[in-house]
């Protein structure tokens, strides 16, 4: 019996932790003609910094709610923000009239559904969840 608990302890573990250091997948509709996307890129669409791919193709952000794990996770790592830092920055430009944040879209799977049926939409995801109906164009580990 002990065996089996301890067993069932290192079970969960495992789960728990490959939950915990899931990547993160940057993703975008397959037939927008986006391949790759570097980091900064990434950052100034979602900053506001510009409102066009590369390639000169309009970009929509679109953003995990708030408090998500997976977006404190991409705040940090790709804008450099905290999450107060994001909302004082957004809160600037709203207030001055010089931008409009990107819209809060729930979860994995609903980003995941907008991106694949819209071009022009950007949004992250837990890597685990990508399928063929988004492409991947940058990975955080």
């Amino acid at each position: 019996m002990r065996k089996y608990i301890t067993l069932l302890i290192a079970a969960a573990a495992l789960v728990i932790g490959s939950t915990a250091y899931a990547g993160i997948a940057v993703i975008v509709h397959p037939s927008s003609g986006i391949d790759t996307l570097s980091a900064d890129d990434i950052a100034r669409i979602f900053l506001g910094k510009t409102k066009k791919f590369p390639n000169g193709q309009q970009a929509i952000p679109i953003n995990q709610n708030e408090g998500s794990p997976i977006r404190e996770k991409f705040n940090r790592a790709i804008l450099k923000k905290t999450p107060s830092q994001y909302k004082a920055y957004w809160s600037r430009l709203v207030f001055t009239g010089k931008g409009t944040p990107p819209k809060d879209s729930g979860t994995d799977a609903d980003v995941k559904a907008l991106v694949a049926a819209n071009p022009n939409v950007i949004g992250y995801v837990d890597s685990s969840v990508v399928d063929s109906s988004v492409k991947v164009v940058f990975e955080l580990p």
